[in-house]
């Protein structure tokens, strides 16, 4: 269970940051918007999304695989933690009983946090990834 546990949750977030990059690429006037509104500007050009949407597919697919792990959940984690600082308000205060720009559904930014902490500190137990140890569990 542990294994197909850590399987499910490392592909979903990895599918995550693909489905962000695809984004900056594909939609490129979307993520603009997304930069100008939530990260203040910082990176609200086409060349920069770009780039950036194709670094984030390629730790996506390899966070799916999990291929360079030690390099990769690092990466993720930086890129969720920013992600949920420019909705800290969301999380804080879901409703917006406090904050006027509140919205719940970026709650779930908190756990996509944790998400990432908990596949990168059970790392050595995700046997099912491409640099893990051992040998994958058998289907029950």
């Amino acid at each position: 269970m542990k294994a197909w546990s850590l399987l499910l949750l490392r592909v979903s977030l990895g599918l995550l940051l693909v489905f962000w990059g695809l984004d900056k690429l594909v939609n490129v006037d979307h993520s603009v918007r997304v930069a100008e509104r939530f990260y203040l500007g910082v990176g609200a050009t086409v060349w920069f999304l770009n780039a950036f949407g194709v670094a984030e597919t390629l730790i996506g697919i390899l966070v799916v695989v999990g291929k360079w792990r030690r390099l990769t959940y690092p990466l993720m984690l930086v890129m969720f933690t920013v992600s949920g600082l420019s909705v800290w308000k969301s999380i804080v205060d879901p409703w917006g009983w406090v904050f006027e720009d509140s919205n719940v559904l970026f709650y779930p930014s908190l756990i996509i946090f944790a998400g990432a902490l908990v596949v990168w500190g059970f790392k050595e137990e995700d046997t099912m990834a491409l640099d893990g140890r051992g040998r994958a569990p058998s289907v029950p």
